[in-house]
């Protein structure tokens, strides 16, 4: 009788590790800066009907890299966690801290137990009222989580956009001064020219009444890009 085949816990972890980094690696980046008023949330997307960056609550954003379509699950499985809160209790109970903390065991969950882990790193973002801090947090593909502050990235390119944006970014930037910086970074890693019509670009508001995440059209990127003033 043929004995059956083993693989060690830590070579199966190891191997999932691998498989997951792999599949994010082929994605587009995508950058969250924290700016004066607000956040800034920017990936490489040539796909006019795909979006990698969407609202889940009122002041809270999502965004995500690798397979399309586990990412898209898991936004809207956030939106329903979101959405269910805010209703049973009350508005103000919704936090990105509580969504990430969801996302983390929802993924952590899938890693340990499920034979394919999921090809997917994410970010939930949410922007304070005045005085308050801006919360980001980054969630990996084995459901570890970590609190990112001024600016986080995630995608194929993660590494080096953070080291780029450790050595230019500075706290305070206005709305065109941090979607410049972001772009140029994009740039810079990969020593290419980025057009605004590969870009889908959303910001959280923190002076805008009612819900904060608003899209800019391209039309208003090639405004900002191109204006040198």
């Amino acid at each position: 009788m043929a004995l059956p085949y083993y693989v060690s816990p830590e070579q199966m972890m190891q191997d999932k590790a691998e498989y997951a980094r792999k599949g994010i690696a082929k994605g587009k980046s995508i950058i969250v800066l924290e700016y004066a008023d607000g956040m800034l949330l920017m990936a490489e997307n040539p796909s006019a009907s795909l979006n990698k960056i969407s609202e889940i609550y009122d002041r809270i954003a999502f965004a995500g890299a690798g397979r399309y379509s586990e990412f898209e699950n898991l936004r809207k499985a956030g939106i329903r966690y979101a959405d269910m809160k805010g209703f049973a209790y009350d508005r103000e109970d919704v936090t990105a801290k509580s969504l990430a903390n969801a996302y983390s065991q929802t993924i952590g969950n899938v890693f340990s137990e499920a034979m394919k882990p999921l090809e997917v790193e994410i970010l939930v973002v949410e922007v304070a009222d005045g005085g308050l801090p801006n919360e980001v947090y980054r969630i990996a593909f084995d459901g570890s989580i970590g609190d990112e502050k001024g600016f986080a990235a995630i995608g194929g390119q993660a590494e080096e956009l953070r080291l780029h944006l450790k050595d230019s970014y500075e706290a305070g930037l206005d709305q065109k001064a941090a979607l410049r910086l972001a772009t140029q970074a994009l740039e810079a890693v990969s020593s290419a020219k980025v057009k605004p019509q590969s870009l889908e670009v959303a910001v959280l508001e923190r002076s805008r009444i009612g819900r904060k995440f608003r899209r800019l059209s391209h039309n208003d990127l090639m405004a900002i890009l191109t204006n040198t003033d």
